[in-house]
């Protein structure tokens, strides 16, 4: 029985009918015209919705009226060049581009796969997959190609390794140990929502930090076991050009850049410390919150002074760089490879606009949540069906502010007119936008994770992602409702002062 799941024939037809797809950089080129199209014609049926939040009625724009092709050819440029995820990767791949071209990178991987116990591998990425996300988009630019690179050294499939990855950093967004950039936002805007029925309702950044905490082990927990039973299994023995790194120890040129390279990250670490712990320091926030300080809103900054000093201090104390100029080579070379996925950038960028500039994905959000909230049933079918709209609308919309944005103003007023909390409400929607962002081809990294799975197999494409991590976004909406329901059953408070009840005049 076993045998016949590891090769997941439904699965397999999934990467084989995606695969056929067009390129993925045509595909988005495809999909950018229908978004025109189907703007015409939204336009034209006069399909229009109420934003539940602001009651503005939300028409379609036509983009193929007048207006809509003089945006279209004015705005092409700027679409591309300020697409969220191009700026971050750039700059982070010049900084890892020297850590990477000095031989630090290698040196590490080295020495974690010569340190680290094979059985625990899979769930050290999976975790520190879920952990990146108090460092904003760190654990898609430098820990999912890194950990294809560890599964590679262990002799196991670099794929299984990349996907255990992208399966914390993406399906368990919403999971952390930490708060991250996205508890403070998200409790905002359930502040705002829950004002509709109480003024003086207030939601904290806390709110759901214990359900997330017991969320982070078990998304961890389940990403290791579909890791090792299904994805690995599947992909079986990696066969392709990609050469692995020969495990060897390290040399003493190596040793002594190692310890540059750690001496630097000290005085860097304390630098950092020195800015952050006095009231008065130079990277505090004028409202002292460290949440809103430029160590995670500038993350990618520090990630590239981090790395590409790290990888200076390590090049020139193991011999490897002799000058400036291998520096600036090394940065030079890390762009290389991106070639392709700026190609596929362009493309991905003008539909993402086009999309967003003909209010289609809105007008969707909101009548989906309009359907929901007028059925009559109980709790626990409610919750489970707001998960499956959650999710359902990430396939559309990738931001998860503006998503929730929408749908704050219908569900926690609603929740809390059932006797609910909009504590509540906020983590039933951080399960349904975690759990579909591995699949999403409207997650703004998408285009990268094909870029990431086409150095080990040429032929991957969106067929070969959306196949390799339906198993891990399918085992956490199971999981994640289970663990939901119990939660409820049981009413145990979701954080710091966050019970799931709510009582009209309290």
């Amino acid at each position: 029985m076993l045998q016949k799941l590891r090769r997941f024939s439904f699965l397999g037809w999934v990467e084989k009918a995606g695969n056929k797809l067009p390129h993925p950089a045509t595909l988005f080129a495809l999909m950018a015209l229908l978004a025109i199209l189907f703007s015409w014609v939204a336009a034209l049926l006069d399909w229009k919705a109420i934003h539940p939040a602001t009651n503005e009625v939300i028409h379609p724009f036509n983009l193929l009226s007048k207006d809509g092709i003089h945006r279209i050819l004015e705005d092409m440029v700027t679409n591309f060049t300020s697409f969220a995820p191009l700026g971050i990767v750039l700059v982070a791949m010049l900084g890892i581009g020297i850590a990477e071209s000095s031989g630090l990178i290698g040196a590490l991987i080295r020495l974690l796969v010569m340190k680290s116990p094979k059985r625990i591998i899979t769930f050290v990425l999976v975790l520190a997959g879920v952990l990146s996300n108090t460092a904003s988009d760190i654990g898609y630019v430098l820990l999912i190609p890194l950990a294809g690179a560890i599964f590679h050294s262990f002799g196991r499939h670099p794929i299984a390794g990349m996907a255990a990855a992208f399966a914390g950093v993406s399906g368990g967004f919403s999971a952390n140990l930490l708060l991250g950039t996205i508890d403070p936002l998200l409790a905002g805007l359930s502040t705002e929502a829950a004002h509709i029925i109480d003024a003086d309702y207030q939601v904290l950044p806390t709110a759901n930090y214990y359900f997330m905490v017991i969320s982070t082990i078990m998304i961890a927990g389940i990403g290791t076991w579909v890791t090792e039973r299904m994805v690995v299994p599947r992909l079986g023995a990696y066969k392709g050009e990609v050469e692995a790194e020969a495990i060897q120890r390290l040399a003493p040129n190596e040793r002594r850049g190692l310890k540059f390279a750690l001496l630097f990250m000290a005085v860097f670490t304390g630098l950092i410390l020195i800015g952050i712990i006095p009231e008065n320091g130079l990277l505090r926030p004028e409202d002292g919150n460290l949440l809103h300080s430029p160590v995670l809103h500038a993350i990618i900054a520090f990630l590239f002074l981090g790395a590409g000093g790290m990888g200076v201090a390590y090049g020139f104390g193991c011999g490897a760089y002799k000058n400036d100029a291998d520096v600036m080579n090394g940065m030079g070379d890390s762009l290389k490879g991106l070639a392709g996925y700026m190609v596929l950038v362009f493309f991905a960028a003008q539909f993402v606009a086009y999309f967003k500039w003909s209010n289609l994905g809105v007008i969707l959000a909101v009548q989906g949540a309009d359907v929901l909230a007028a059925s009559q049933i109980g709790p626990i079918p409610l919750m489970i069906l707001f998960i499956l709209l959650a999710a359902s609308i990430n396939m559309l919309m990738g931001s998860a502010s503006a998503k929730w944005a929408i749908l704050a103003p219908v569900f926690i007023p609603m929740f809390m007119l059932l006797g609910y909390s909009p504590e509540l409400s906020q983590a039933i929607y951080r399960i349904g936008d975690s759990v579909t962002n591995i699949v999403s081809p409207m997650m703004s990294f998408f285009a990268l994770i094909i870029a990431y799975f086409q150095k080990y197999d040429r032929g991957a494409g969106i067929g070969t992602i959306i196949a390799t991590m339906l198993p891990y976004s399918i085992a956490f909406f199971i999981g994640w409702t289970i663990l939901l329901i119990i939660w409820f059953s049981l009413g145990i408070p979701l954080g710091p002062g966050a019970g799931l009840f709510y009582e009209m005049g309290n």
